[in-house]
């Protein structure tokens, strides 16, 4: 009896730990040239994905009690911004506040002047590049505010300012209520010549309401929105620059970080005076938001095949028809008599270092975000004057 049960024991373990066979799960691995892999969506992001396959790879929804530094820097002291500001830059003039980061002006002498204010940036700790940013805030009010969203670059590739640019996202002068401005700077484009390519629009509530301030930036461009309208948008056209290298007309090829203060007076802010009635005023800021697009998942096609090589005023220099490709070209491939030669990060290039008189065989190869390449251009003959 007792070995029956015992049988009877052994068959029950068996057929109660045989597992049941399942189809395998098949997840589909986008296979690509330089195996980019997809991209997940940081874990702190309220928004993680938007439509187009932007995916969150950055935020800050300003849930905590205080400023997380791991994010931001504070930047400290008088120095005026570059453009005369009055304020003192002081950590103790920011706040979070019910889920929102508050930058509050005050009028008080520190450090030699008469008003304090915060400016904070992400150098370091966020560094981007070809992203989409979105940003919710309001406004302060009063004449001689000047709050921005803005940005700079990480190493100054190209050189100091302006010669490796400036984004400025959004700026606003209190005392031209409603409009908003965006703008960038570059060698050959910036106020100090006179030449700065911006655009203004005026949007009601901006000081009364929270709005979302918005850029996309991809190769050669760089497009601007307030609540999902339009703003500006920026592009490089190598036809109409021909007289320099494309990183003195659009250096935007390199990563920035990002800049959120509130400056009082200044060249602009303070073209019309100080109301020293509006203090203490505010900055507020709901969340940042940047997303990059998830490539290896989105892109399906090879760029087509670069177009119409042709020479430019500038000495060495050829700029050719830029490719299309379903989600943008990251590069272009330069090849001369046939051997790859170097990279350009836009449809423009000048060739430096090579032998004096000597007539080279130039073709250019489009490369998409995730290792793609469009057929070689036809060739073209330059004669490097050395």
């Amino acid at each position: 009896m007792k070995k029956i049960l015992i049988i009877i024991l052994f068959m029950f373990v068996l057929v109660g730990c045989k597992t049941t066979p399942t189809e395998p799960i098949e997840t589909e691995i986008p296979s690509v040239p330089n195996n980019l892999q997809p991209l997940s969506a940081v874990s702190d992001c309220d928004v993680p994905t938007l439509q187009g396959g932007w995916v969150c790879i950055w935020a800050d929804e300003f849930n905590g009690n205080v400023v997380d530094e791991t994010k931001w820097t504070f930047e400290v002291g008088g120095f005026g911004g570059g453009n005369q500001e009055v304020q003192y830059y002081s950590r103790h003039n920011t706040e979070v506040v019910d889920s929102k980061l508050v930058i509050t002006a005050l009028r008080e002498t520190m450090g030699g002047k008469q008003y304090t204010s915060s400016r904070l940036n992400t150098k370091y700790k966020g560094s981007f590049k070809y992203v989409r940013i979105v940003v919710s805030a309001k406004m302060p009010t009063g004449r001689g505010t000047w709050p921005a969203i803005w940005m700079m670059p990480l190493m100054n590739a190209y050189g100091v300012w302006p010669r490796s640019g400036e984004i400025d996202i959004m700026e606003y002068v209190g005392y031209d209520k409603d409009k908003i401005h965006s703008t960038i700077h570059t060698e050959k484009f910036n106020h100090n010549l006179g030449t700065q390519l911006g655009y203004s629009r005026v949007y009601e509530g901006v000081e009364t309401s929270f709005k979302e301030y918005e850029m996309i930036w991809s190769p050669g461009s760089i497009t601007t929105y307030v609540d999902g309208n339009k703003l500006g948008e920026f592009a490089y056209v190598p036809h109409f620059n021909q007289d320099v290298p494309y990183n003195q007309v659009f250096p935007f090829d390199q990563e920035f970080f990002l800049i959120i203060n509130l400056a009082i007076g200044g060249t602009w802010g303070g073209a019309q005076g100080i109301d020293n009635t509006i203090f203490p005023t505010t900055m507020e800021v709901d969340y940042v938001r940047v997303y990059k697009q998830d490539y290896a998942v989105l892109d399906k096609e090879a760029p087509t095949v670069p177009t119409n090589l042709s020479l430019a005023q500038l000495k060495n220099t050829i700029f050719w028809n830029k490719s299309n490709d379903d989600y943008g070209v990251e590069k272009y491939a330069v090849y001369l008599d046939g051997a790859f030669h170097k990279y350009a990060s836009l449809n423009q290039i000048t060739f430096t270092g090579l032998t004096a008189s000597q007539i080279y065989q130039v073709q250019i190869q489009a490369v998409d975000f995730v290792g793609r390449t469009s057929d070689m251009s036809e060739t073209m003959l330059l004669t490097f004057s050395g």
